[in-house]
């Protein structure tokens, strides 16, 4: 008898710990966390390169060019609205302390003036302006998913990061070669890229 009620027991034991163990993970990342950090960071992120591919969508006539931006506005919207979710049930407000400018240099960003002047220009000028600042600027993100791809680091989040280093190594490639055959090199790439991460700890 002591036998078989021991298994149940055992059981009902396992499960109280099992979920002891998970309870910090369902109360959410803390504020000062990788997780909350990168999603942050990358929703600012995302949100100029949203607001470059309108911009260049308006300018361009190249198809390859308006193609390319509507996919990055498209795919970028999308984790911003995933992003800004896992933000909302971390109990954690969307804007954090901001970035200075020498930090968003060091991930790629343009400054508000290269953004506005993308406005300015017409077809071909305003192809490889655009083809050069988002290149410069998925050089900065793919920068940017080191810390997030750490052991600890919750597993949704690895994932984006993962989904983020892949599609824009992708476009990066693309638009390497969108800008040699329009006779155009790539900007310098930013220090993030090489590995220089002390923007991500403030």
């Amino acid at each position: 008898m002591l036998r078989r009620l021991a298994l149940p027991l055992l059981v009902v034991l396992a499960a109280v710990l099992g979920g002891l163990l998970l309870l910090p993970r369902l109360g959410g990342p803390a504020e000062s966390s990788t997780e909350v950090r990168f999603v942050r960071e990358m929703i600012q992120h995302h949100a100029q390169a949203v607001d470059m591919a309108t911009r260049v969508r308006e300018a361009s006539g190249d198809p390859e060019v308006r193609v390319l931006a509507l996919d990055i506005m498209l795919s970028q919207q999308e984790q911003i609205g995933q992003m800004r979710g896992w933000l909302t049930l971390w109990k954690r407000p969307w804007a954090g302390a901001g970035m200075s400018a020498g930090h968003a240099r060091a991930m790629g960003m343009a400054t508000q003036a290269q953004v506005e002047n993308l406005s300015t220009l017409k077809g071909r000028a305003a192809d490889v302006s655009f083809l050069q600042l988002m290149t410069r600027h998925h050089q900065g993100a793919l920068g940017m998913v080191g810390p997030a791809l750490n052991p600890g680091v919750r597993p949704e989040v690895q994932a984006l990061a993962r989904q983020i280093q892949a599609t824009q190594s992708a476009e990066v490639t693309l638009m390497t070669r969108l800008l040699r055959e329009r006779g155009a090199q790539p900007l310098p790439t930013p220090a993030s890229s090489h590995g220089d991460m002390d923007g991500m700890q403030h």
